[in-house]
């Protein structure tokens, strides 16, 4: 009787746990990206907890995996099920979130039959755009990790893919105007490439062990705030949010800017897409307009909308202008975002607290090394946007 007790309890408990995730978002949430080499500890997600961040965008794919090349894939060339030792890492990383008081949106970079470019030579990967069949891997895959983390207390969505490009290796540019995203689309619609029906066959998976968690959907071209343009409508489920990343203009926001001799400034004229133009506040306002303008032709509410990614190189001396900028039109708009990046400890580029100096020959001997940098931080005046609104929405 008592077993029958408890199961009936376990049974009500995950319902009531998911609506909590879609109570969670439904207020404007903000965080930050974890995209570590090496799984982050308590006192990690302590430390972001204590800027007033209330949910985290983790990645594990760059940790070290026990059972073979790709992190709980084994493999992503021949996938046959969760690597074991993988999943218990996992839930012991989000365990500590938990502890910490951190919600988790759990994103791979790599599915089955797409490998991430940095773990693949460099290379793109376009195994996954080329046949329907190529889909099915991806499905088992997330069918089995839903299935694997179902019920987690951290966990308030999946973020199916970060940044798709099916468009990658077509005759579609990036940053094309939306008629021709349409006309693009049209001759892709319903194949491999078709972003909407791979998510289609994603959901469903999901949906087979986990009714209602939320599930994240990054835009195609890398999630690109445009590149929602071409869809002709949100999917089929009630518990869907849509998201996109900002870093455009991405001639300047990006590391090769920095190297240029003539770094491209902010306010100023800088290239994008087929041209080049004047990015300035304004600029910035209309671009992030585009997927808001997409979710109100098609009555999807500001609590579906996330800025998953956003952020500038640290060194660049018009990041904290940019930063600034960016987030006024998020605050106001009342979307959900997360900064790039948290203490990331294989690349320093948009780690906000060391400021806009070089970094001592001691971090890089500690990257170098294996070793986990702890380079000195603080609040810095380019972190200052984010923090600001961080421990603002705090209070």
């Amino acid at each position: 009787m008592r077993l029958l007790l408890l199961l009936c309890l376990l049974i009500l408990s995950v319902p009531a746990a998911r609506a909590a995730d879609d109570a969670f978002w439904a207020q404007p949430q903000r965080g930050g990206n974890s995209f570590n080499a090496v799984p982050p500890d308590r006192a990690y997600f302590d430390a972001l907890r204590a800027t007033g961040a209330t949910w985290v965008r983790l990645s594990p794919d760059k940790w070290r995996s026990a059972g073979g090349r790709d992190f709980l894939m084994g493999n992503a060339d021949h996938y046959d099920g969760l690597v074991t030792a993988d999943v218990a890492t996992l839930r012991r990383v989000l365990d500590d979130a938990h502890a910490a008081g951190l919600k988790v949106v759990l994103v791979p970079l790599s599915l089955p039959l797409l490998r991430w470019k940095q773990k693949n030579g460099d290379v793109v990967d376009p195994r996954l755009w080329q046949s329907l069949d190529n889909h099915v891997p991806a499905q088992a895959f997330w069918r089995d990790l839903a299935r694997a983390l179902h019920g987690h207390p951290a966990l308030v969505a999946y973020n199916l893919i970060n940044e798709p490009a099916p468009e990658y290796g077509t005759a579609l540019a990036e940053h094309a105007d939306a008629a021709a995203m349409r006309a693009w689309y049209a001759t892709v619609q319903d194949g491999p490439r078709d972003l909407r029906r791979l998510y289609t066959g994603l959901i469903a998976a999901v949906r087979e062990v986990d009714a209602d968690m939320p599930l994240m959907l990054d835009a195609g071209w890398y999630a690109a705030a445009d590149s929602f343009d071409y869809w002709p409508a949100p999917l089929d489920d009630p518990h869907l949010l849509y998201s996109v990343h900002m870093y455009e203009p991405y001639a300047a926001t990006s590391a090769p800017n920095q190297s240029r001799a003539k770094p491209y400034r902010y306010p100023g004229k800088v290239p994008f897409g087929p041209g080049s133009g004047h990015w300035d506040a304004g600029r910035v306002a209309r671009y992030l307009q585009q997927p808001l303008a997409w979710a109100d032709r098609h009555g999807i509410a500001r609590r579906q909308m996330v800025v998953g990614e956003f952020g500038c190189m640290r060194r660049w001396p018009d990041c904290r202008a940019y930063l600034d900028d960016v987030l006024r039109v998020l605050e106001a708009e009342k979307v959900h975002w997360a900064f790039y990046a948290f203490r990331e400890d294989g690349w320093d580029g948009m780690d906000y607290e060391l400021g806009d100096k070089a970094l001592p020959w001691a971090y890089w001997k500690d990257v170098e090394a294996g070793r986990v940098p702890s380079p000195p931080r603080a609040e810095t005046p380019v972190f200052a946007p984010i923090l600001e609104r961080l421990r603002a929405a705090g209070r």
